[in-house]
């Protein structure tokens, strides 16, 4: 599993990163990098976040939603046209469908090309928050989350977005993929990055169509040899993986990863759980008072075996990586890791623009 994550072996382009994984989390909290930045530095430490800033002008990535919004590869497109045709046939979400705003946004964005929420006035009054969204904002949402805009680029981290024709290269496959080629891809995907999954795990997030389309799929492919059914001690669900994927399984070594905690390994919890033994909750949204080891806490493997937990705020402005408190795991011997974790923070200090450390646990 942490081989098919690419968490172990040589290093890989970020285009390469990410058309293996299959999608990368765009997350807003900067207490440490963001995690779409995290993601590609924990498999390749020359990343630099203007590699991503590359792959969006050179239209090898584009934005969708994935469980969550995420950067996903440029080649892969046609396989977002199914969750944005089942969007647009919705008429109420976060994003109500305003047709009368809806079509005076595309008119702008036509007629002066790519546009930000800024961009438009503020045409309703009310307190701030998600829920007090200017109407335009909505729109422009609602229009990207059924295909009919892009979003081109960020400023900062404001979105701007254009019509698909102008941001879609006019070499990407286009057609809209059956059910069946839908539900192959979703397992294609998740098995190639996850090494192990089950039929839930693959559909996770979609509809009630969908899930039943993969379960039907994973057994044709079964049937077929193409993927192989496997047995977890513990584990009603059968697992399914690439037979590929069993046959040459790497070496995973002692190679220590702190990673984001919306990494790709990460994400499912209960995988983490079944296989690592390892019980991760982020805490940011769990109030202070509550919280057992942090409000960012980072996890911290070592070869297949999680070790710790580690709380981590960049100092941009004083250029210090502040540690502010680390959990080590049962069973582990934390004077065996204390130089390599040492040694792992200041190259983790250094991705975040810092270059001290800076320890103030208890």
């Amino acid at each position: 599993m942490v081989a098919s994550q690419k968490l172990t072996g040589p290093a890989f382009k970020p285009v390469q990163i990410i058309e293996h994984l299959g999608y990368v989390q765009i997350d807003t909290i900067s207490v440490v990098e963001r995690a779409h930045h995290h993601v590609f530095w924990s498999r390749n430490h020359k990343y630099n976040p203007a590699d991503l800033t590359k792959l969006v002008e050179s239209r090898d990535v584009f934005e969708y939603w994935s469980h969550a919004a995420s950067y996903l590869p440029m080649k892969d497109y046609r396989y977002s046209l199914p969750p944005k045709k089942e969007f647009q046939k919705r008429e109420n979400s976060w994003f109500p469908k305003d047709l009368k705003m809806m079509k005076q946004v595309l008119t702008r964005i036509r007629k002066e090309g790519p546009l930000r929420s800024k961009d438009f006035e503020m045409t309703k009054q009310g307190k701030s928050g998600w829920w007090d969204w200017k109407p335009a904002k909505k729109a422009l949402e609602r229009l990207f989350l059924e295909g009919k805009l892009e979003i081109t680029r960020r400023d900062g981290f404001q979105k701007v977005y254009d019509l698909p024709e102008n941001v879609i290269p006019s070499s990407v496959d286009t057609t809209l993929p059956s059910e069946t080629d839908y539900a192959r891809y979703l397992i294609q995907r998740t098995l190639q990055h996850h090494g192990l999954a089950t039929a839930s795990e693959i559909a996770y997030m979609r509809k009630a169509r969908t899930k039943t389309t993969v379960l039907t799929t994973l057994n044709e492919m079964v049937a077929a040899d193409e993927i192989s059914k496997v047995s977890v001690a513990g584990v009603e669900q059968p697992y399914f993986a690439l037979k590929q994927s069993l046959e040459n399984i790497p070496r995973v070594g002692s190679k220590i990863h702190i990673l984001s905690p919306f990494d790709n390994l990460i994400i499912q919890r209960k995988k983490l759980i079944t296989f690592f033994d390892f019980d991760y909750k982020i805490e940011c949204y769990v109030p202070a008072p509550k919280r057992k080891y942090g409000y960012f806490t980072l996890p911290v493997l070592q070869g297949s075996r999680f070790v710790a937990r580690i709380d981590c705020k960049a100092d941009r402005i004083n250029q210090r990586l502040i540690v502010q408190s680390m959990h080590y795991e049962k069973n582990v011997d934390q004077r065996l890791l204390q130089k390599k974790m040492e040694s792992k923070l200041l190259s983790f200090a250094k991705f975040n623009g810092c270059n001290t450390l800076e320890f103030n646990t208890n």
